[in-house]
C-alpha cells in the first residue's frame, strides 16, 4: 500500500535516492534539485508515492516551461523527472503519480503538460505526440516521445510553437 502526499523538506534526500537509483545517473536528482530552487517550481506539484511507515518510493514533478509561440511565450506544464524504486517498479505506484499529478494540475487551474517519455506509458493518460497539437519539441526525437496532454480539452487549439524549457532541464 501507499499513498500520495506533496513532497516536504524531510523527503528531499529520499526522493534524491529515488532519482539515483531509478536513472541510474546524476542528471533527473541534480534537475529537481535545480528546479526546487527556481521560479518554475511548484510546490503542489511535486508529489511523493510513500509506503504506509512513510518511506519514498515514488517522485513526481511538473513544473512551469513554456511554449514558444509567434506572438509570445504561452506557459504550460513539464512533466520531468518521474521515477519509482526499482523494486517497487511495475505495482501501479508511476500510473498513480501521473493520475494525481493531472488531477492537482487541473485543481491549481493549469490548461496543458508536456512530457518526453516513453510512448506506451504515457498516452493511457491522455497524452498525444505534441506536433499533433501544433506544439514541436525543441529537442530532435521521434515524434512518438515528445508529447502533450491537454488538462482542459480544446487548450491547445490555437497554439502553434516550440516548448522552451528553463534552463534547468540543460543539466539532463
Amino acid at each position: 500500500m501507499f499513498t500520495i502526499r506533496p513532497e516536504s523538506p524531510q523527503d528531499f534526500s529520499s526522493i534524491r535516492e529515488v532519482h539515483l537509483r531509478a536513472f541510474k545517473g546524476e542528471g533527473e536528482a541534480k534537475l529537481v534539485d535545480t528546479i526546487r530552487a527556481s521560479e518554475n517550481f511548484v510546490p503542489e506539484l511535486s508529489l511523493v508515492a510513500v509506503t504506509d511507515t512513510d518511506r519514498v518510493i515514488g517522485h513526481i514533478l511538473f513544473s512551469i516551461a513554456g511554449i514558444e509561440t509567434a506572438t509570445g511565450i504561452v506557459p504550460t506544464l513539464a512533466l520531468a523527472p518521474m521515477a519509482v524504486l526499482p523494486e517497487y517498479q511495475n505495482q501501479g505506484i508511476g500510473s498513480a503519480l501521473v493520475r494525481e499529478g493531472l488531477r492537482r494540475s487541473a485543481e491549481l487551474g493549469f490548461e496543458h503538460v508536456v512530457v518526453l517519455g516513453h510512448p506506451n506509458f504515457y498516452p493511457r493518460f491522455g497524452f498525444v505526440p505534441s506536433t499533433t497539437k501544433g506544439i514541436r519539441s525543441p529537442f530532435k526525437v521521434r515524434d512518438e516521445v515528445f508529447m502533450a496532454h491537454e488538462i482542459q480539452v480544446g487548450s491547445l487549439d490555437h497554439i502553434h510553437g516550440t516548448v522552451k524549457y528553463p534552463p534547468a532541464f540543460d543539466l539532463v
